[in-house]
């Protein structure tokens, strides 16, 4: 996969501040591109719960997060809605400038996306039996290996969801506004190693939650495939996904 691609897409050219696209088309593109990231998260999550022993984990983020809830006694909800309001307060540090209009861009997010992530999850572990009674344990080497796709396939469309609302650019995931700051003003538009950058907060988190539980969750074959690769598909994704979107209104601050 070409981590490079992007350092010379004319999309990472456009001006500070320039928009082209309507607001409408805007927010068509970013409830799209929220329901897919947090089906995404979630279809990682369960995969990897739902095999025993446990060997796939979830997107590197969301296992880090996912291990820090467990360890404070958060739910998803909350541990994703406060670990993103201290990203929010990195990227204006990193930034050097603190913007409202952003931070709450940032919360905006968060809200509907914490919904999301738990009712996704609630769908996928059966608690709306009337419509889907929920993933099985995997018990079968064809099960198994199915569970392993699914889990990749989550990763990917993880990465997709990234690339389309980066493009839009009207409100961000914390972390996501952490890998295009990083990808544009240190990383020359380059995706992959933005996104290696981006992953050293939740590296962090996942630490202190194995100081505190001494268990070691949601990491597995499944987050290894999501560092490895994530960042390069979020980066094939901005040439082939949606192909005349490209990155509206970037603002990485001054020294861009």
């Amino acid at each position: 996969m070409n981590h490079k691609v992007l350092a010379t897409e004319p999309q990472t050219e456009i001006k500070p501040k320039t928009r082209s696209l309507s607001m409408a088309a805007s927010l068509g593109f970013f409830a799209l591109s929220l329901v897919i990231n947090s089906a995404g998260n979630v279809l990682t999550l369960v995969t990897s719960a739902k095999i025993m022993p446990s060997f796939l984990g979830s997107a590197y983020w969301t296992a880090a997060e996912a291990n820090f809830g467990t360890a404070v006694h958060w739910n998803l909800f909350w541990t994703f809605l406060i670990i993103g309001i201290l990203t929010s307060l990195l990227n204006a540090a990193l930034i050097r400038k603190f913007e409202w209009k952003r931070i709450l861009g940032n919360l905006a997010f968060m809200v509907p996306f914490s919904a999301l992530i738990q009712l996704f999850e609630d769908f996928f572990m059966g608690k709306y039996p009337n419509l889907f009674s929920g993933f099985p344990e995997a018990k079968t080497p064809l099960m198994i290996g199915l569970y392993v796709l699914i889990n990749f396939a989550g990763v990917a469309l993880i990465a997709i969801a990234i690339s389309i609302y980066q493009r839009v650019n009207l409100v961000l995931h914390p972390a996501d506004d952490l890998m295009q700051i990083l990808r544009f003003k240190f990383f020359k538009g380059q995706a992959a190693p933005a996104m290696w950058a981006s992953y050293i907060p939740p590296t962090i988190l996942a630490i202190i939650a194995l100081l505190i539980t001494h268990r070691f969750t949601n990491f597995g074959l499944g987050t290894i495939f999501a560092f490895l690769a994530q960042g390069g598909i979020t980066g094939w994704a901005d040439t082939h996904v949606f192909k005349n979107l490209h990155h509206q209104a970037l603002d990485v601050g001054e020294d861009q």
